[in-house]
C-alpha cells in the first residue's frame, strides 16, 4: 500500500503557500494565495490520498516565509525534490532552471543552450509550464530574449511573475545575506 502524500499550507506575507510530497522530497508547491482551501484543492489535485502535517518540511516553510518578507533566500538545489512523472527533457529543463540564482534571470534560449539544445527555446518554455514546484524551481526567472516576461502558468500569471522578479531585484539590491 502506498503511503499518503503529506502536505502543509502555511501563511506568508503574500498569502498562503502550500507544499506536498513524501517524507524525503517535495513533489508540489503552490504559490501564495488568499484562500487556503483553494490552495489545498490545487495542490492536491489528482492525489489519491493525503495527510496534513503542520510540521512538514518545517525548515523549508521558514525559508519560504523569509523569502516573502524580503530576505534573499537560498532555495537552491540542496532542497530534495521528486519530479516523477515528467519526461527526461522536462526533468533536465527543471533541473537546469534550479541553477538560476536569486535576483538573476535567463532567457528561454539561454536555458536551452545550457542543455546543449540551442534551438529548443520553445520546448524549454513548454517544459517550464509543467513545473510542479514553482519558487523551489524558479521558472519565474526565465524570460524572453527581448527581455519581456514570456508566459507564467501559475495562478496570477504574468502579473505574479513580474511581482516575484521585482521583489527579488529589490532584495538583491538591499544585499541581504542568504538565509540557509
Amino acid at each position: 500500500m502506498q503511503k499518503p502524500i503529506k502536505y502543509t499550507i502555511f501563511r506568508t506575507k503574500w498569502g498562503y503557500f502550500g507544499f506536498a510530497g513524501t517524507e524525503h522530497a517535495l513533489c508540489r508547491t503552490h504559490l501564495p494565495g488568499p484562500e487556503p482551501e483553494k490552495i489545498k484543492a490545487r495542490l492536491l489535485q489528482g492525489v489519491p490520498a493525503s495527510e496534513f502535517d503542520r510540521a512538514f518540511f518545517k525548515k523549508m516553510q521558514e525559508r519560504v516565509a523569509a523569502y516573502f518578507t524580503g530576505t534573499a533566500v537560498n532555495l537552491g538545489p540542496d532542497i530534495p525534490i521528486d519530479l516523477a512523472g515528467l519526461t527526461p527533457f522536462q526533468t533536465a529543463v527543471l533541473t537546469a532552471c534550479r541553477q538560476v540564482q536569486f535576483g538573476q534571470t535567463i532567457t528561454y534560449g539561454g536555458l536551452a543552450k545550457k542543455l546543449g539544445q540551442p534551438a529548443a527555446a520553445r520546448a524549454v518554455g513548454s517544459a517550464l509550464a509543467k513545473n510542479p514546484l514553482p519558487l523551489i524551481i524558479p521558472c519565474h526567472r526565465v524570460i524572453r530574449a527581448n527581455n519581456k516576461l514570456g508566459g507564467f502558468s501559475a495562478p496570477g500569471g504574468k502579473n505574479l511573475k513580474s511581482k516575484l522578479l521585482k521583489h527579488e531585484k529589490r532584495c538583491a539590491k538591499k544585499k541581504n545575506s542568504y538565509y540557509c
